[in-house]
């Protein structure tokens, strides 16, 4: 599961235009990279321009659009939610002003801490974090449930044996005493 850019375009007009970005290309290599990232740029300028202000396909505020591009595997629920914080966070730090006139680079450094910090989505969302807490525990459950019935036939087994055992001891103490008898003079 692997985030691969995050962005937030401006798509009143067109062409969209990237007003942060950042992207994870580390899992390509370095002579692609340049390609991916320039794809990955073009891809969601696309797909901004294709979305009316106003409508949700992913999250999309008024006069921008949130983008996340990530593997197949990534939980949609994480993205959402994501793009979602980012949009918001963003559109309170930049009103539509900084950016409604001209089509500006603006900085937003949490994009590189988001981009970082959900590569793992199980540690960033709090409900799949519960989830695999759950499972965790659910697993370690089965597996005492099992040892305690193992214990449970060992503990019959050992009965059962020591039942036997307790019938020998008894025949082999009254043999014992059988001979014993015998053996002592009569006065």
């Amino acid at each position: 599961m692997k985030i691969f850019y995050i962005g937030i375009l401006k798509n009143e007009s067109k062409p969209a235009h990237e007003l942060c970005v950042e992207k994870d290309l580390s899992s390509y290599s370095r002579f692609t990279r340049d390609n991916y990232g320039q794809f990955m740029s073009l891809f969601s300028k696309t797909v901004a321009e294709r979305t009316k202000p106003g409508q949700r396909q992913d999250v999309e505020e008024k006069c921008v659009a949130g983008i996340i591009i990530s593997d197949p595997d990534y939980p949609a629920l994480v993205a959402h939610q994501l793009l979602s914080k980012v949009v918001d966070e963003f559109l309170s730090r930049y009103p539509r002003s900084a950016f409604a006139s001209s089509n500006p680079n603006l900085p937003f450094p949490q994009l590189k801490e988001y981009l970082e910090k959900y590569q793992d989505p199980q540690q960033a969302d709090s409900i799949m974090k519960i989830q695999k807490e759950l499972d965790e525990t659910k697993i370690v459950l089965h597996k005492t449930i099992e040892s305690v019935l193992e214990r449970g036939e060992k503990i019959d087994s050992l009965v059962e044996k020591s039942d036997g055992l307790s019938a020998q001891s008894k025949m082999f103490y009254s043999r014992h005493l059988n001979r014993q008898s015998s053996k002592t003079p009569v006065v």
